[in-house]
């Protein structure tokens, strides 16, 4: 399997929200590529996360680019709004769209990079007439809504068959993990095709979350260059 460059994008839902700023600030400060932004209304997901008033605060303080993943229902409805709060990329569920297609290019006229997600239920064959259009596939590995749960294993052959897909077209978007990610894992997650890792408690859940993302940039490494938006 041809390796890609790869991303840590660490999941600022396992962060300390009493103290937000310390989190913005460590992330800025590390080898970290993005800011996972997990944005949950209750519906699509049995969870709510956060909305505006967190993206004007990472808005304000993040120094590295905004990775919005939005978990809601009609995610069309605040498209706009995330990228005027400084979304560089904004991710959609297949699940969660009824004209997806319409809503991937919605993103992509506000200049945002233009994402979709997928459930671990949903297979990959689904997006086969959509992977022209999209910049971020994201895989989860875990069902969407709660921080620290399980990666899901079965995730590493759909990782392997959506890079496949791609390359057979030469289309090179991101392909993005999200999920129960760690050292434990990622290497398995980045030999399948992946090359961006979203990490959430195995980074902020750790003791030196900076040692942590050194760590995931280290691993497979050799080979791979920078990539940034």
């Amino acid at each position: 399997m041809k390796k890609f460059p790869h991303l840590i994008a660490p999941s600022i839902l396992s962060a300390d929200f009493g103290n937000l700023n310390a989190t913005i600030d460590l992330i800025n400060s590390s080898q970290a590529d993005w800011f996972h932004v997990d944005v949950m209304d209750g519906m699509f997901v049995p969870n709510i996360s956060f909305g505006f008033p967190v993206m004007e605060a990472l808005q304000r303080r993040a120094t590295k680019p905004l990775d919005v993943h939005l978990m809601i229902e009609g995610p069309e409805r605040y498209v706009e709004k995330f990228r005027a709060l400084g979304a560089h990329v904004i991710t959609v569920h297949y699940e969660a769209c009824r004209h997806l297609h319409r809503v991937i290019h919605q993103i992509k006229e506000t200049g945002a990079l233009a994402g979709v997600a997928i459930n671990p239920h949903t297979p990959v064959s689904l997006l086969t007439d959509i992977l022209a259009d999209v910049d971020l596939i994201l895989v989860m590995s875990v069902n969407p809504g709660f921080g620290g749960q399980k990666f899901i294993y079965q995730s590493i052959p759909k990782i392997t068959e959506l890079r496949q897909m791609c390359m057979e077209r030469n289309l090179f978007p991101f392909i993005e993990v999200d999920g129960g990610i760690g050292p434990h894992n990622a290497e398995r997650v980045l030999q399948a095709g992946a090359n961006v890792l979203v990490a959430g408690n195995a980074v902020l859940g750790a003791d030196d979350p900076k040692a942590v993302v050194q760590t995931l940039k280290a691993i497979g490494q050799e080979g791979f260059k920078s990539m940034s938006v």
